[in-house]
């Protein structure tokens, strides 16, 4: 197998096939919690990077018609901090559909009407992403704070008010054997707080960022092989067909930002170029598929 110029072996190395998905770390690294699993240690005080302007997002919503970009996602941090958050999303409408991820937990009645008012006048739909790490207070408060339980619930109920069907990302927390339980349990409380028809999406841990003091980081051995990749579908890891901008430019994918690495350009254009698996998160990825975009799971 041939070798890069950074010496890493060719095979091990995703070619960005299609810009299908481009994200925006539009809240940088504030939010409103300090999660113990944050995979890049989101807090109040976390200003390491910085909002998106409006104006930042409108440039690169602009440059990506020519990319083909097909879906939007919004991260943070806390989306919704950003003062500039729905305008944001009421503009996005115009090029396709997004997704936003949110804790659930600032979310104001005013900011959903707009919402709702500029997908029915879109031809495109608007998702929400609702963190909750549990089915119940005790196993969710440890992990995202005391009582962020009860509060993204509320987030939950009044994104159904509003006519949203909210998709509840869970990270996974127990035995595999115990899922089916916790997804039943998890689908019936929802359902008791609005939503007709819960959507849940089950996330693998991972070792970065605060989840490094809470569990340990990857082991030395937790990394992509070459012989792993032959005749694998490469468009199940998310570099293969997404970019995200943060206020420094364009990385590769969402979880790896604070990687220097990452940053592949200052914009979609230089960020076309191939990315080295060599990252323990690029494992978790490969074993559980392009986990940070939808679709998700019914019941």
């Amino acid at each position: 197998m041939g070798l890069t110029s950074d010496s890493t072996p060719t095979g091990l190395r995703v070619a960005l096939k299609q810009l299908e998905h481009l994200w925006f770390q539009v809240a940088g690294t504030r939010c409103n919690l300090s999660c113990h699993h944050c995979f890049i240690s989101c807090h109040p005080a976390n200003h390491s990077f910085g909002f998106l302007s409006r104006a930042q997002v409108q440039r690169q919503l602009k440059d990506s018609v020519a990319m083909g970009v097909k879906e939007y996602y919004f991260t943070g941090g806390e989306p919704f901090l950003n003062p500039e958050m729905v305008p944001i999303l009421i503009e996005t409408l115009e090029y396709g559909p997004a997704t936003v991820l949110t804790n659930g937990t600032v979310l104001r009645d005013s900011w959903l009407q707009q919402l709702v008012d500029a997908e029915l006048q879109s031809r495109y739909s608007l998702e929400f992403r609702v963190s909750i790490d549990g089915v119940s207070p005790e196993q969710n408060d440890p992990i995202r704070g005391e009582g962020t339980f009860d509060r993204a619930m509320e987030g939950v109920t009044r994104l159904a008010r509003f006519g949203f069907l909210p998709i509840v990302t869970i990270a996974r927390s127990w035995p595999l054997d115990k899922e089916d339980h916790i997804v039943e349990v998890f689908a019936d409380r929802l359902r008791r707080a609005g939503c007709d028809r819960p959507r849940l999406k089950i996330l693998p841990m991972l070792q970065l960022g605060a989840e490094v003091t809470r569990s340990g980081p990857y082991a030395e051995g937790d990394r992509i092989t070459e012989e792993m990749l032959v005749e694998f579908d490469r468009s199940q890891l998310i570099c293969d067909h997404s970019r995200i901008v943060s206020d420094r430019g364009i990385h590769v994918c969402p979880i790896l930002i604070e990687s220097p690495d990452s940053l592949l350009g200052e914009n979609l254009a230089e960020a076309d170029r191939s990315f080295s698996l060599e990252h323990g998160a690029c494992w978790t990825c490969y074993q559980h598929g392009a986990i940070c975009s939808n679709p998700s799971q019914g019941k």
